[in-house]
């Protein structure tokens, strides 16, 4: 069962309004960036405390400055799992939007 054009849209409207800004999350890293909050801000709550852990042997700076790269990557995987969440939700339930 495949999803019409309307499915299509209502997926993308939710998406749109459950986006992460970028710019809060840059925000977030620069300011909050040792307690890992742009990374909670962007629902990864594991790797935001294995991060916060290791700060403590040095590592975590490494990666708190390889997240300045990385956060439109985790943004846009997120947009994906929900649209992909959404799809499928919409082809069990047999909803379609006219």
């Amino acid at each position: 069962m495949s999803l019409t054009t309307d499915d299509m849209i209502l997926i993308e409207q939710r998406v749109a309004n459950e986006r992460k800004s970028a710019g809060a999350a840059y925000l977030l890293w620069f300011f909050l960036g040792f307690v890992s909050a742009h990374r909670f801000y962007l629902g990864k709550p594991i790797s935001a405390i294995l991060q916060i852990l290791s700060y403590f042997i040095l590592v975590g700076f490494v990666w708190w400055f390889l997240d300045f790269f990385l956060i439109p990557s985790i943004i846009e995987d997120d947009l994906d799992d929900k649209r992909s969440r959404m799809a499928g939700y919409l082809r069990r339930r047999g909803h379609y939007a006219y």
